[in-house]
Formats: structure tokens, C-alpha cells, sequence
């Protein structure tokens, strides 16, 4: 599995098509403010998150049906989160909701600092109006409420909706559950695979292929601003090349046809501009190409082998993997290719760095004599941590707030799977895939 690049496109699997022209966005959502239910009141408390996830009663929006199924993707969203336990329903009081505002005695007395109430109704014509209010009970007033109007195959995502303004409500910050995350699909034989470009929500609901598995894929990355993907391939046959995908039209294109092979992209910050390494003369230099036209502009020279660049969320910098001083690390440059200063000096390999949306980390893979891990440190090298380890770990990419990250493993005899865990090490879970999966790369919000 390991070469000297450490790269996947040198050492293992993947492939791709070509894609239908069917939209693969999710329909957008109408809002309007709920009426108010109170003040804002005392804040809820939520310090000490981290040691002891915060109580929250999720009351069904129905009980059965749609009201149903979205209060259960409500509760798995937060719990999920490792941020919030919800409280189980058996053990809530009758009737502590009254004239639709919670009786604040009984959700006192089980420890809630919030209760989600919700209803769902048929707005004819196929729509659905979903209502949600999030109650504030040491405050005993309403934080947030608001309806939405939209298809009844859009449930899912509304909940997700919702789930983001609870989190946000009782954070203090976004969440990240309506979101989406690209990945390689992996099924067929070791002798046969069959790699497909996938696309899936946050949790591994509505995974959609988007090629047929007839060419070799490798390395999805997801565009920052729009409904785009970057991959490499060899659908031309012969040396792999970066393509663009256009989640609305199905359409592929090539970005450039430079050097031996081009790998490993990933996109600016404005989604405008892309950055991949071009293999020549036994060197990979990292290389910028505007999406518009325009050529490349090399960032590093071909003296040695350097891949894998990620921009800082504010664009004015680049970490990238080089071989530059014998051994695989992890070094840092400005976005023009100045200023290159080595950030990594751990006793093994580093490999496919990811620049963190909060600016704050560089999550990355390690290889070394425990075998591989996933990691994170600050973007000067400092306070380094090892968040996972196992047989094969690898391929992270941070949640659009930049608390949790996902990655694939694999275990002796197993397929792929994707796996999420907090920044801090902690809540690592397994994301339930239609097939084996890897090379995750976690989109933006969607709303």
C-alpha cells in the first residue's frame, strides 16, 4: 500500500465515468419567521460541552410519518455531534407541552437546557410546512423558532436545517449538518474494482454515484463556494489527469493537459482558482491554474517531489507535502510560493495535510512505526496530536465549522469506510455507506 509519494494515485485503486445530467442539488427551502414565544431570557447553559454533552428534549413532530422520521434525523444529528445528549422520550412527563409551550416544571426536573417542539403539515401540492421552536428552560422562553416550506422529498434536509439552527442556538457558532460530502465508491473484486464518484449527505443518507465506474477516479475534492468537484483520472487512458465535475449539469471537463500527470487538487478559497501538482522529470511541482484560463503558474519548482497543497481558509497560504530534506513532511509556503518554512519533524512520514475552516489546525496522515494514524497540529507544527490510529487511516477533511473531521480505514481483511471524530480526539463513529468507501471531502453548508 505505501510508496515513497505516499500517494493514493501511485499506490492504490478508484476510477470513474461519465455522469447523467441530472441535477444532484437538494431543493431549496422557503423560511419565515415563526411567531415569537418570549424573550431571550438568561443564556443556556452549555460550558462543559466537551466532558458532559448538553441535555436536550427533541419532542415528535408526529408519530408517525414524515414528523416522525424528521424528529429522529433532529436527535441523530445532535447526538451525533458528541455535543448534545438527547434525553430519551420515554421518560418524558404527558402533556409537557401545553397550548404549545413546554410546561418548564417537567423539563426542569429531567435536566433539559432545551426542548425542541415541531409540527409537520401538508401545505397541498406536494409541499410540506415544517414548524420548529427551541425553548430556552432555565430562561423559560423561546431562543428560536421558524417554519419552512418545501418538497416532501426534501424532509431530510429540513431536519438537518434544523438541527444546524439548534446547534447554532445553544453553540454559538454553525453547525455543519446540512452538508455534503464527496467520496470513491468501492466495490467490485481486488482483481476487478470498481471505483465510482460518489456523493452522499453529512451522515451517509442519499448517496448518489455519479459515474459509472468505467475509468479510474482518485481524490474527489469538494469546491468551497459552488456545486463543483475536482478529481483526478484516467478516463483518457494512459497518465491521470484533474477534471472538473458540475454537480448541477452531470458535465466532466479536463483542467489542462500539463506535464506527465497532474494530481492532487484542491481549490482556493474562492472557488475560482485551483492548485495540483504537475509530475516531470522524476520531480511534482505544485502548480496554480485559474479556472477561467489562463495556464499554470508553478508555485514550486521540480527538484523534488511536492504534493498534496491546501490552501489556508484565507488563501494566503499553502501547506503541502515535499520530500525536499530526504523524508516526507509537511511544510507551509505563502500563497505565491515564498517564505517555504518545514512545520513537521515527527519520526515517520506525513502526507495529504488539510488546512482546518477555522484556520486554526492542519489535520494530516502519518505513517511511522506504530503504522498509520490521523493527526492534527497548529500551522506552525506546534501541539501536535494523534487523533485516530490503525492498520490504514487516511484522506481527512475537516466539517464546514471545523470541529470534526472525516476520514477512511480500513481494517486486515475489511473494505473501506468512512469515519468522523472530533477535533479533540473524542466520538469517533462509523458513517454508514451503500458500499465501501474513502476519500472523503466534506463540502460546504448548503444554506
Amino acid at each position: 500500500m505505501m510508496t515513497r509519494l505516499f500517494l493514493p494515485p501511485y499506490s492504490r485503486r478508484r476510477l470513474l465515468g461519465t455522469a447523467g445530467a441530472a441535477s444532484l442539488l437538494a431543493p431549496a427551502a422557503l423560511a419565515q419567521s415563526a411567531p415569537a414565544g418570549g424573550g431571550n431570557g438568561p443564556a443556556i447553559q452549555v460550558s462543559g460541552a466537551q466532558n458532559a454533552p448538553i441535555p436536550i428534549a427533541i419532542t415528535p413532530f408526529a408519530t408517525s410519518g414524515t414528523g416522525a422520521q424528521i424528529t429522529q434525523v433532529i436527535s441523530d444529528d445532535l447526538s451525533h455531534s458528541g455535543l448534545f445528549r438527547a434525553i430519551d422520550p420515554a421518560s418524558f412527563v404527558p402533556n409537557s407541552v401545553n397550548n404549545g409551550t413546554p410546561v418548564w416544571q417537567n423539563w426542569t426536573l429531567l435536566g433539559a437546557q432545551g426542548v425542541v417542539t415541531g409540527d409537520v403539515q401538508d401545505a397541498g401540492g406536494g409541499q410540506l410546512r415544517v414548524e420548529f421552536r427551541l425553548w430556552n428552560v432555565p430562561g423559560q422562553s423561546q431562543a428560536t423558532g421558524t417554519a419552512y416550506t418545501t418538497t416532501q422529498d426534501n424532509w431530510r434536509r429540513i431536519a438537518h436545517i434544523i438541527a444546524d439552527a439548534v446547534y447554532q442556538q445553544m453553540v454559538g457558532e454553525k453547525g455543519y449538518f446540512d452538508s455534503r460530502v464527496a467520496f470513491i465508491s468501492n466495490a467490485g473484486t481486488a482483481t476487478s474494482p470498481i471505483r465510482r464518484l460518489a456523493i452522499m449527505d453529512y451522515d451517509g443518507a442519499n448517496a448518489q454515484f455519479l459515474t459509472d465506474g468505467a475509468h479510474m477516479a482518485l481524490t474527489p475534492q469538494y469546491n468551497p463556494v459552488r456545486q463543483q468537484l475536482a478529481f483526478v483520472s484516467y478516463r483518457t487512458g494512459g497518465n491521470p489527469r484533474v477534471y472538473l465535475f458540475d454537480l448541477q449539469s452531470g458535465a466532466t471537463q479536463l483542467v489542462g493537459s500539463f506535464g506527465e500527470m497532474t494530481i492532487g487538487p484542491r481549490f482556493s478559497p474562492d472557488g475560482n482558482s485551483l492548485l495540483m501538482s504537475v509530475a516531470r522529470d522524476g520531480g511534482a511541482a505544485i502548480v496554480k491554474t485559474n479556472l477561467s484560463g489562463g495556464g499554470m503558474t508553478p508555485l514550486t519548482d521540480y527538484g523534488s517531489i511536492n504534493v498534496t497543497p491546501c490552501y489556508s481558509p484565507d488563501g494566503s497560504q499553502i501547506v503541502f507535502n515535499s520530500d525536499r530534506d530526504g523524508n516526507q513532511q509537511l511544510f507551509v509556503m505563502g500563497a505565491d510560493g515564498s517564505g517555504v518554512k518545514r512545520i513537521s519533524f515527527g519520526p515517520g512520514r506525513y502526507a495529504e495535510p488539510c488546512w482546518s475552516p477555522r484556520g486554526d489546525l492542519i489535520a494530516y496522515t502519518f505513517f511511522g512505526s506504530g503504522g498509520f494514524s490521523i493527526g492534527v497540529m497548529a500551522p506552525d507544527g506546534t501541539g501536535e496530536r494523534i487523533l485516530s490510529q490503525g492498520f490504514l487511516v487516511e484522506g481527512a477533511t475537516f466539517c464546514p465549522n471545523g470541529r470534526v473531521i472525516m476520514f477512511y480505514r480500513q481494517s486486515p481483511g475489511s473494505g473501506y469506510s468512512l469515519v468522523t471524530i472530533g477535533v479533540d480526539g473524542f466520538n469517533e463513529r462509523v458513517v454508514d455507506t451503500p458500499t465501501a468507501a474513502s476519500d472523503p471531502s466534506w463540502g460546504p453548508l448548503l444554506t
